[in-house]
């Protein structure tokens, strides 16, 4: 660094110069563009004020986050298997899968989730009284149309109901929340027709 430059800014510790932080940095390219005018070797000056700023201009920070988009996202195919497994446990884990908690580049406002196949809805527990004390309400939309089902006659009319019902509840109540809904398949019995997609099997003692 040239002693124009040193006393043209007027600065005595030349050690705070080189602190990199934009504060310093700033306030030097501010102090070399307004003295530039006044000053007879300009284009010197001008060059020495660039240099500067490239060395300063360091990225301090030892990570950099990375957030998903649509372009970036990598879907995969899931299968989980609701045998002898319990409603809200496997609900609530299934729902992590969906929205992609499970992945480091996880972006709250973005459909990084995987598509998900639970298979064997049928064979879901209830715990404790549930079977008969947890209910469903509807409404038909005409007046007195309230309608309500146990979760023994809502899973006697269709066990993949039930569990779809209990996956969305834990799903965001917006757009994003639709989306991710749609990339749930609840089938009753082993068999899916999602063969060709080669689904990975999913132990979710292992989802956090």
């Amino acid at each position: 660094m040239s002693i124009l430059v040193l006393e043209l800014i007027g600065w005595k510790r030349i050690d705070t110069l080189f602190t990199p932080s934009n504060l310093v940095i700033n306030k030097l390219y501010f102090l070399f563009v307004n003295q530039i005018y006044n000053c007879k070797f300009a284009n010197s000056f001008l060059r020495e004020a660039c240099l500067i700023r490239k060395l300063f201009s360091v990225d301090t920070l030892s990570y950099k986050t990375i957030s998903a988009n649509k372009a970036t996202v990598n879907k995969q195919w899931l299968l989980v298997d609701a045998n002898n497994e319990t409603l809200g446990r496997l609900a609530s884990k299934v729902a992590i899968l969906l929205r992609g908690k499970h992945k480091p580049n996880f972006t709250p406002h973005v459909d990084c989730g995987d598509n998900v196949i639970v298979i064997n809805a049928e064979k879901i527990n209830l715990s404790g009284n549930k079977w008969k004390d947890k209910t469903y309400i509807r409404h038909t939309g005409y007046p007195g149309g309230q309608r309500t089902l146990t979760a023994t006659e809502l899973f006697g009319k269709s066990p993949a109901r039930l569990v779809e019902k209990s996956i969305k509840g834990m799903l965001p109540k917006n757009k994003l929340g639709a989306a991710l809904f749609r990339n749930l398949n609840v089938v009753v019995g082993a068999e899916h027709s999602h063969e060709a997609q080669k689904p990975k099997t999913i132990n979710l003692n292992e989802v956090n």
